[in-house]
């Protein structure tokens, strides 16, 4: 199953990605998978840790292997996505939609492609339930999303994480920037978390409510999260099927945040693309019917 490496032009530069097809003339259902938070690429993979994981470039073998065609993409500014002249300052969340939205539009047009359902890890869950209006979606699988606003989440690791000292003048900063004001004085112990340049993108981020975004989608929305993900912990599952409880809910044992089932990354990126092919092989027989 080769990979055919894309380039698509945008307003701001080049949107870069590998498509993989299953064996066979399609068309095949397909989905766009949308990376976590950071500099992540299409693979799953990020300067941010030692050593690479390429959790999402096994998930889309995964897929091909049962007959699901993907399109993963490096994220604006990262990889092969150029973005000449792009600025931390100058991006905003919704930027990540839109580019989310385009690649999704542009497999949709693909001749061995049928419908086209978004995928999302983590902070890609949000941009994944985000863009499906847009993105004329067949439906929305939820990978590790959090089940509260980022600024939530972060509030809760920060109070569980940081000496009171720092806690607080923390979760000060983040009240601010969900109000939608810049925080002035970042204390230097803080500031690679709210430095100025980045402050703008969190206020976006912030706005939104993944729970809230889910109960408004009109498409159908598969949640899969792993009981033992220590980031973003399977109660978030739980708040986003409370949200939407036509949902199919998959909670995997074993599993953490990068997709690692009791540390083997082949092991949970295996189940993983077992339980999206199922559900959306199911689903097209149930449109079809």
């Amino acid at each position: 199953m080769p990979e055919q490496v894309l380039e698509l032009p945008t307003a701001w530069g080049r949107l870069a990605g590998s498509l993989l097809l299953p064996e066979g003339a399609g068309p095949w259902p397909a989905v766009l998978l949308i990376a976590g938070s950071g500099p992540t690429d299409r693979d799953g993979n990020t300067p941010l840790l030692p050593a690479p994981l390429d959790n999402l470039k096994r998930l889309a073998q995964g897929l091909a292997a049962r007959g699901i065609a993907s399109l993963r993409y490096d994220k604006r500014g990262v990889g092969g996505s150029i973005c000449p002249g792009l600025s931390e300052k100058a991006l905003r969340f919704e930027h990540l939609v839109d580019d989310a939205g385009l690649a999704a539009r542009w497999l949709a047009q693909h001749e061995r492609v049928g419908r086209v359902s978004l995928v999302g890890h983590s902070e890609g869950a949000l941009i994944a339930a985000l863009a499906a209006g847009a993105a004329d979606a067949q439906a929305v699988v939820s990978i590790a999303g959090a089940g509260c606003r980022a600024s939530t989440l972060m509030r809760r690791q920060i109070e569980g994480n940081l000496p009171p000292d720092l806690a607080a003048p923390a979760v000060e900063a983040l009240s601010s920037l969900e109000a939608g004001q810049p925080v002035e004085d970042v204390p230097d112990a803080l500031f690679l978390l709210f430095r100025p340049s980045v402050q703008p993108y969190l206020i976006s981020w912030f706005r939104h409510d993944p729970a809230e975004v889910l109960s408004e989608l009109e498409v159908p929305v598969l949640l899969v999260h792993g009981a033992a993900d220590p980031q973003v912990g399977p109660e978030h599952a739980l708040a986003l099927h409370a949200a939407r409880p036509d949902a199919r809910l998959k909670i995997v044992e074993g599993m953490d945040h990068l997709l690692s089932l009791k540390g083997d990354i082949p092991a949970g990126t295996h189940v993983v693309a077992g339980e999206v092919a199922a559900w959306l092989q199911g689903l097209d027989v149930r449109l079809a019917a």
